[in-house]
């Protein structure tokens, strides 16, 4: 009897892992949950669909471009509007590091600063502060061009 309650304790054990690894990696790959989402340009832009982006969570994209992927964040702020980014920054960006959400609050990743959502814009520039994309919002989409993110090469 001992035997047999050691070898269900073993297989509960390789099953509660192997649900935490499932969930890990499942995790790292859905967007929203702490993976980057691949993107595309089609026709010189990049759309991301507005529902996809409206619940006030940083949402993290990667384009391809040369060999190299320019990642960017979109996040609704609490005062409405959509903020989109690069996920770098001027000072910090060849650590590598990016940014991470905390409220209403971006943080580098690297120095720790912490920058008002509501902030991010054209307004705001330079040092660690995330660097402004420009977008239009179009048929329920936010639209980036493409031309703009490849601008943003030397950070990635």
């Amino acid at each position: 009897m001992h035997t047999s309650s050691m070898a269900l304790k073993r297989i509960g054990f390789v099953v509660v892992a192997i649900f935490f690894i499932t969930g890990s990696v499942l995790a790292f790959n859905f967007p929203g949950f702490g993976g980057k989402e691949t993107v595309t340009a089609a026709n010189g832009v990049v759309s991301v669909p507005a529902t996809q982006v409206s619940d006030g969570k940083a949402h993290f994209y990667l384009l391809a471009d040369g060999g190299k992927e320019i990642a960017f964040f979109v996040v609704k702020g609490s005062d409405g509007a959509f903020h989109v980014a690069f996920d770098a920054c001027d000072a910090c960006f060849k650590e590598k590091k990016g940014y991470s959400q905390q409220g209403d609050l971006m943080i580098c990743g690297n120095c720790n600063m912490k920058f008002a959502i509501n902030r991010i814009g054209r307004d705001n520039h330079g040092g660690c502060n995330p660097g402004h994309l420009d977008f239009t919002l179009s048929g329920g989409n936010l639209i980036v061009k493409a031309a703009d993110l490849k601008a943003g090469t030397r950070f990635f």
